[in-house]
């Protein structure tokens, strides 16, 4: 009786400690005094689905190794003092809403580092502040992480919980457990690694006949923090269980071309996907020796491992090109095997950087196809860059690719 007692114990004060947090979350989300008239409200949603506007066209806004510490009191490092009487975390979150107001996105994609824990003394107001804009914005956003975020007082299962609940993220924590006959319909799977791999379908034009169509697929996948292999400290990597996952979103995905577009002047329909994760893979080194569109300026800081993540998106087919984070002064664009690999460039200001060196952000556009009477899928994938100087400066525009009939 003794043991059931204090079993019975042990399961209330789980409930209550879950309650408890519960409230904390919503406390600090929102920041409300329970006093007067104020009360404790939810998460705002965006407008879902996510879909293309009604002029064809997606645009995403990049956004890599923020590494926001302590705001005010983080100063900024590589910058020149001519530029900068004072610099700190405040500098990025300019920098960052000058952005979403300039180029006026329509999802906004952070690729990891977001907070910087060395230099946070509570991950969750950092993450506030981090994210601020983007919430403030009303935007979809979605976000993974990188090597840092976990660093200071929350593990990386309770940084994406954190993020999966704040204003207007659809971040997720990992995938559901699908399936037509699955039990466990609508929990998250559990024999993936990581936290934070999920897909977000974007769907077509208001009005088109794709309106209620899924044709655009972007794949957020975590690529670890940090790990010891025989012995050695290196970087994470993507794991065969996410990778498994990957697969078997490219299957249904395919699944879905051949009856998706029926008009009788479409194009056959094809479903691209945009990968973002944090780590680079090691064949990124491999650039070095080929053409680029943008600057490569140090080393690839990657796993000593390989896991066949670029052989795993060749053979799916589906994904045109993967966005990453991690080497802050490399913001350059490859290809490797027809796959388009670009870094975002660093926007962080109390992340490193290199003086005289404008920190910067990666845009990428959709855009659909135009047939005779309606919108059609996706035809072209384009990106550049935005520098944060007097004239912020748009660099390297390029297509990504093209679903065009060559003439």
């Amino acid at each position: 009786m003794e043991v059931e007692s204090s079993k019975s114990g042990n399961w209330k004060h789980s409930l209550v400690y879950l309650a408890f947090i519960t409230l904390i979350i919503h406390l600090i989300l929102h920041k409300h005094k329970l006093s007067g008239n104020d009360t404790v409200r939810v998460k705002r949603n965006p407008n879902l689905p996510i879909r293309f506007r009604y002029d064809g066209t997606f645009k995403i806004l990049q956004v890599a190794d923020m590494h926001y510490g302590n705001g005010i009191m983080s100063r900024c490092r590589d910058v020149l003092d001519e530029e900068f009487p004072y610099c700190s975390d405040l500098n990025t979150t300019h920098f960052l809403n000058t952005l979403i107001l300039s180029e006026n996105p329509d999802f906004i994609a952070f690729t990891g580092d977001n907070i910087f824990g060395p230099s946070t003394a509570d991950a969750a107001e950092s993450l506030l502040e981090a994210f601020g804009p983007a919430m403030e914005s009303g935007l979809p956003w979605a976000a993974i992480l990188g090597n840092h975020d976990q660093e200071s007082t929350m593990n990386r299962a309770e940084l994406m919980s954190f993020i999966s609940l704040m204003d207007y993220s659809v971040s997720q924590t990992n995938p559901s457990a699908e399936g037509p006959t699955s039990s466990l319909k609508g929990s998250m799977m559990t024999d993936i690694d990581g936290f934070g791999n999920y897909n977000l379908r974007v769907y077509g034009a208001p009005g088109s006949h794709l309106a209620n169509s899924s044709i655009f697929n972007l794949l957020f996948l975590d690529s670890g923090d940090r790990a010891v292999v025989q012995g050695v400290r290196t970087y994470g990597w993507i794991k065969e269980s996410q990778l498994r996952w990957v697969r078997g979103i490219s299957q249904r995905f395919q699944g879905q071309t051949s009856d998706t577009d029926q008009s009788a002047d479409a194009l056959p329909l094809t479903i691209p996907a945009l990968g973002f994760f944090h780590i680079p893979i090691p064949e990124i080194r491999q650039l070095y020796y080929k053409k680029i569109v943008g600057q490569f300026q140090e080393a690839v800081a990657c796993s000593s491992v390989n896991s066949g993540v670029l052989e795993t998106l060749v053979s799916i087919g589906d994904v045109k090109a993967v966005f990453m984070g991690h080497d802050h002064t490399n913001d350059f664009c490859g290809n490797l095997d027809g796959i388009w690999f670009c870094y975002g460039g660093g926007i962080g200001y109390h992340g490193y950087g290199k003086a005289g060196w404008p920190r910067r952000a990666r845009v990428i556009l959709a855009e659909l196809g135009k047939g005779d009477k309606a919108w059609m899928g996706v035809e072209r994938i384009k990106t550049w860059k935005r520098l944060d100087d007097e004239k912020l400066s748009k660099i390297d525009e390029q297509v990504l690719w093209d679903h065009r009939p060559s003439k």
